[in-house]
């Protein structure tokens, strides 16, 4: 599976998590692999990764794009926009392989895609604001 591919996977299973909140990240990913199949889902070890990293720091993960997106709490952030963030922030923490440009660009490719034409320039910004804090 393609990276990008993956990443649109990790994106959708981010997302549905934030409608299955008492569903656990291993059956949400079942589901998936189960219901949508999706080839190479289950294959792909960034899939499963970052996925679960996602949910393994959340709440810190939360708390960096609520300050990061002054004014708005995570709470008011569009789903489709707060799954981005969270995907594209725990990329540029923890996935060491993946340049962080890479990650912000993705980001606002994928929010070009499938939120509306404000969340672009939103996830941009935010993410722009916690940049003082990226290695590379």
């Amino acid at each position: 599976m393609k990276r990008r591919d993956a990443r649109q996977a990790v994106f959708a299973l981010i997302f549905d998590k934030s409608f299955n909140p008492e569903t656990t990240c291993k059956e949400i990913l079942k589901n998936a692999i189960d219901c949508e199949h999706i080839e190479g889902y289950d294959n792909d070890p960034y899939v499963e990764r970052v996925f679960f990293g996602v949910y393994d720091r959340v709440d810190e993960l939360d708390a960096e794009i609520n300050e990061a997106s002054q004014n708005w709490d995570s709470d008011r952030i569009s789903r489709v926009s707060r799954a981005i963030l969270r995907l594209a922030l725990y990329e540029i923490r923890y996935e060491d392989d993946i340049p962080t440009k890479i990650s912000v660009n993705e980001a606002i490719e994928l929010a070009k895609t499938y939120d509306d034409e404000k969340a672009f320039s939103f996830v941009n910004g935010v993410l722009g604001r916690l940049g003082t804090d990226f290695d590379d």
